[in-house]
């Protein structure tokens, strides 16, 4: 496993952290790759409680690297922009390896958790932030929406009304917003983020391991989370093909505003 990702056991808790500070931690194609890797060899740890989620340097995670779109034709060949309901697919079951667990997982958040780094956070079971953070999630930005879980679990996390105001204005929005919507679970200071990270996870380590599981996998069954996804899937799928797709990446290529037409 290479330095994008790094794990490390201490006790009872799996510890993943994001490791490209110099790049906010965006998420490439490869980082991915070795996210999965790490939460496979964190389900199969021996004695493992609850797993903790973290970005190294200043932010959680900026997103999704746009540079990831360059390279999915290395995988999926250069008709891969038809392909794009199954290469969702591929992403969205990282995510739901995350989600499945039966360990609880955290996320400890800091500087920006935006994107695919918000969607992964909300993939998580619960999210401690610091005071500066700010999260989001810009999709509608390039033409596209949040497709690996972010429409779907933001819905379910903090209701309809508020997931339209996040996610249809792209807007960034600060913690104490995302604490008084349910987004959060808690704020604390900076340089505590950790230790009320390992503080939670020493808190669920007292209760019964098999009936946290269950507990966890009896809530998230209440929702249909797969009709979610399949509907991101299909939506994202017909968003790439779009005029404003292309003319979104065309303007951020060119680093001046896009102009939308609907089309």
């Amino acid at each position: 496993m290479s330095a994008n990702i790094l794990t490390k056991v201490h006790g009872s808790i799996f510890e993943i952290v994001i490791n490209r500070p110099e790049k906010r931690n965006a998420i490439s194609l490869e980082l991915w790759r070795e996210l999965d890797q790490a939460l496979i060899a964190a389900n199969k740890a021996p004695g493992i409680r609850s797993l903790i989620l973290r970005g190294e340097g200043k932010a959680f995670s900026a997103g999704i690297d746009v540079s990831a779109f360059m390279q999915l034709g290395d995988g999926y060949g250069p008709d891969w922009l038809h392909k794009m309901r199954g290469i969702t697919a591929d992403i969205q079951a990282v995510v739901g390896r995350l989600e499945r667990m039966e360990i609880p997982s955290i996320a400890l958040l800091h500087g920006y958790c935006l994107g695919m780094g918000m969607e992964l956070a909300l993939a998580c079971d619960f999210r401690i932030g610091t005071p500066e953070l700010k999260v989001g999630l810009p999709e509608v930005h390039l033409g596209i929406i949040p497709d690996v879980g972010g429409t779907t679990r933001l819905t379910k996390l903090v209701g309809a009304s508020r997931a339209k105001e996040i996610i249809l204005t792209g807007r960034h929005f600060d913690a104490a917003y995302a604490e008084r919507i349910g987004l959060l679970n808690q704020i604390v200071a900076t340089d505590q983020l950790q230790a009320a990270g390992e503080a939670l996870a020493a808190d669920l380590a007292k209760a019964a391991p098999l009936a946290v599981g269950m507990a966890k996998r009896v809530i998230d069954g209440m929702f249909d989370l797969d009709r979610g996804l399949m509907l991101e899937g299909w939506a994202q799928a017909a968003l790439f093909q779009t005029a404003d797709f292309r003319e979104a990446a065309a303007a951020m290529a060119e680093k001046r505003p896009p102009v939308f037409k609907g089309r």
